[in-house]
């Protein structure tokens, strides 16, 4: 069994359960970087695809979805 290393925990303001973000060092390249949600389930992906990932965010991939669901 590899041992996940956490990266970041998104909230993380509550004990629901919040989302993380892991890696796991010894997954195949294509599996490493690991997100859990707060209903067990889990995704898994390459650091590239966590890469074209964050930067479609910063260039605002998400921007107008994220304008009508403020808190």
């Amino acid at each position: 069994m590899s041992k996940l290393e956490r990266i970041a925990t998104f909230c993380g303001q509550c004990n629901c359960g919040c989302p993380e973000l892991w890696i796991d060092p010894d997954a195949p390249d294509e599996q490493r970087v690991v997100i859990t949600d707060d209903f067990g389930q889990r995704i898994q992906m390459s650091l590239a695809q966590l890469h074209d990932l964050v930067s479609d965010v910063k260039e605002g991939a998400l921007d107008a979805l994220l304008a009508t669901t403020r808190r």
